[in-house]
């Protein structure tokens, strides 16, 4: 681990220089290497869809190729053509970086690779979908209706946007320029030109009665769009509304006493336990279930509808032997195996973790994972434990945030040694600037387990941590 903590640190300087706010505050000299260094200078060869016989057979096969997908593969790049992951798409996304898409702070291009230059070209990449699970049989199921075996599974398909569950929500979203969603490729492009054209009235955003990745985005894109509101001079004839179907504004209590403080400063209404059931565009017009008063419907008018939508585990999992009565993979906890399948694991937000679904718990759920799976392939039992670690960086404007951190028993587990609960310049450096590259350069490449090294080196070794019992 030693060793690899000069880079991060190295590539942690040179981002945040970038940013100049955060320079100023830690002295830095502002450089510009990496934001002109080519992306074709990143990788040294390409990934590219195999063209092998049906019906094959692996080692270990990764279901998914999003976050926790292509980091576990890269991990298990050493496996060769014995690991593949199963991803039908040609592109990967750098979703945590779309509230600052949506809010006109970065651009799309930003967050979008093709998936051959993320996957590690030494595996296979099947590019085909999955779509029938038979763990008894160590067995997987393509769309193509091809077969492939494996001694090993590994389980990273997301989570699924249900946008259809909310009645007329998709038509408002195709044909109502004010009807916004930054949760997809499809719409988080809306976002910031309808912000621009807002001209007064209801702002409304919406937070479902499900869980979600990343549970503080849907407030993220409302104090984005309150902030630029105030630079453009239409505050004053606006209502800054957010409905959330939950009853509370975040999870862990340290977090939602700061997100009160921003709130009441700023004027934003809050309806709790208000979830979004239908949308009408032509009358824009907004209708929520009242989940305290037997779903009584309360509609609201609307000016501007920035969407969080319902989520749910991939169809395909639902349907599978692998899921809880929840729907989601069934895994133990903190070791990150499956409860019943003993050569299967699991990571990301398709789990039944009881943890907030963020990239940055992914990226610890990494190195849980792949040390178990290695110790599970060697005939051990698995001895790494997650504490349920997450991240969330609560974007407050255009240049503070709130960096909140915590575990499974939703206590702050800070990395900084100075208060995160408060809006910072320096968090905010971090998250626009210093993410993407860790994202992109070390943990896609298998080499990011999350900071609680540094986070001991920061503390001085004093740093507080759950202690866990297999």
């Amino acid at each position: 681990m030693a060793s690899s903590s000069l880079p991060i640190t190295r590539l942690a300087m040179t981002c945040l220089a970038r940013h100049q706010p955060t320079a100023a505050i830690l002295g830095l000299k502002p450089s510009m290497s990496v934001h002109h260094r080519s992306q074709a200078s990143l990788y040294s060869s390409e990934a590219v869809p195999r063209s092998k016989p049906a019906n094959s057979k692996y080692k270990v096969v990764i279901v998914g190729g999003g976050s926790g997908g292509c980091a576990v593969a890269a991990k298990l790049s050493s496996l060769g053509k014995s690991c593949a992951v199963v991803e039908p798409s040609d592109l990967h996304y750098y979703q945590p970086i779309w509230t600052l898409v949506g809010g006109g702070l970065k651009g799309f291009q930003s967050s979008v690779r093709p998936m051959g230059q993320v996957l590690p070209s030494s595996i296979d990449w099947i590019q085909d979908k999955a779509v029938k699970f038979d763990p008894e049989n160590n067995n997987l199921e393509l769309s193509s209706g091809d077969k492939v075996k494996y001694d090993y599974l590994v389980v990273a398909m997301g989570i699924q946007l249900d946008y259809d569950k909310v009645n007329g929500l998709v038509d408002a979203l195709e044909n109502d320029p004010v009807v916004v969603s930054n949760y997809t490729p499809r719409w988080v492009n809306k976002t910031f030109p309808a912000m621009q054209g807002f001209r007064g009235g209801n702002a409304i955003f919406t937070y479902p009665n499900t869980p979600i990745k990343c549970a503080g985005a849907p407030q993220k894109i409302m104090y984005l769009t309150e902030e630029f509101l105030r630079t453009t001079g239409m505050r004053e004839n606006s209502n800054i509304i957010f409905n959330t179907a939950q009853g509370v504004i975040f999870g862990v209590k340290k977090y939602a006493d700061a997100l009160q403080k921003v709130i009441q400063s700023r004027n934003i209404q809050v309806n709790y336990k208000h979830n979004l059931v239908s949308v009408d565009h032509k009358e824009r017009t907004a209708v929520f279930a009242n989940l305290d008063k037997d779903n009584e419907l309360v509609p609201f008018k609307y000016n501007f509808l920035h969407v969080t939508p319902p989520m749910s585990s991939p169809d395909v999992l639902k349907k599978s032997p692998l899921v809880n009565e929840g729907g989601w993979v069934d895994l133990h906890k903190h070791t990150l195996q499956h409860v019943k399948f003993s050569n299967v694991f699991g990571l990301g937000d398709c789990t039944s973790l009881p943890n907030s679904k963020t990239a940055a718990a992914v990226a610890v759920q990494c190195g849980i994972l792949h040390k178990n799976l290695t110790d599970t392939m060697e005939g051990k039992k698995p001895t790494s434990l997650y504490n349920g670690y997450a991240s969330c960086p609560l974007i407050t404007s255009r240049e503070k945030c709130i960096l909140a951190e915590f575990d499974y028993n939703l206590q702050p587990q800070e990395t900084l040694p100075i208060n995160q609960g408060v809006e910072r310049k320096l968090a905010y450096g971090m998250k626009a600037y210093l993410m993407p590259e860790l994202y992109w350069q070390v943990m896609m490449k298998g080499k990011w387990n999350g900071p609680a090294t540094i986070r001991k080196v920061l503390h001085l070794g004093m740093s507080k941590s759950s202690k866990l019992q297999a």
